[in-house]
């Protein structure tokens, strides 16, 4: 059974702004159907004990402690700019 009609695939292609040929809306039709009858097999099985999660598989983000150490002086860090000020690098004015 078709999900997804030729007329509703034109009219996104519409309002997207898009042109396609007729084979092509015809090769959109059959894929999005395609896609709709895949998603109806995924919503036929049991997930009942499967516990919802944001990835297949678990990740571990490595952190290390944050320690205070000494910066780069001012003066070196500005050392090379073409333009520095007070502290700090010129740059131009951009609004």
């Amino acid at each position: 059974m078709a999900k997804i009609t030729v007329s509703e695939v034109e009219h996104v292609a519409h309002l997207a702004r898009l042109t396609f040929d007729d084979q092509e809306i015809e090769a959109f039709t059959r894929q999005l159907n395609d896609i709709l009858e895949f998603v109806d097999k995924l919503d036929a099985l049991d997930t009942s004990d499967v516990e919802p999660t944001t990835r297949a598989i678990e990740l571990l983000n490595v952190f290390r402690e944050d320690e205070v150490k000494p910066s780069l002086p001012v003066e070196e860090a500005t050392a090379n700019a073409p333009l520095s000020e007070k502290g700090a690098f010129v740059v131009p004015r951009i609004i």
